[in-house]
């Protein structure tokens, strides 16, 4: 199995945009974090860890959904994506 086609531009440039999200979002937890002084500090900075593993969670999601889209449909035949998807499959299992 090939590393080529692993995802297409559009889908890299989606996963980016969304892991910079992601890193916004972290960023304004780290400072919520540091200037905490009341518990509503400390319930919007929960809220806000939450909201970035939601996000975190679906680019998971959308990595795995491209990657099955990409690379099954880039394989050179059938055993070849039949191994391309049971290799994801393996993925998912590990890491979800």
């Amino acid at each position: 199995m090939s590393d080529e086609g692993a995802l297409s531009a559009a889908q890299k440039k989606d996963l980016m945009h969304r892991l910079a999200r992601v890193e916004g979002q972290l960023r304004g937890v780290q400072k919520l974090i540091a200037m905490a002084e009341t518990p509503t500090d400390c319930d919007a900075a929960a809220q806000q860890m939450s909201a970035a593993r939601k996000a975190l969670d679906r680019c998971f999601v959308q990595l795995l959904a491209g990657a099955i889209v990409t690379q099954t449909g880039n394989a050179a035949d059938l055993p070849d994506a039949r191994e391309r998807a049971a290799h994801l499959a393996a993925m998912l299992d590990k890491f979800a």
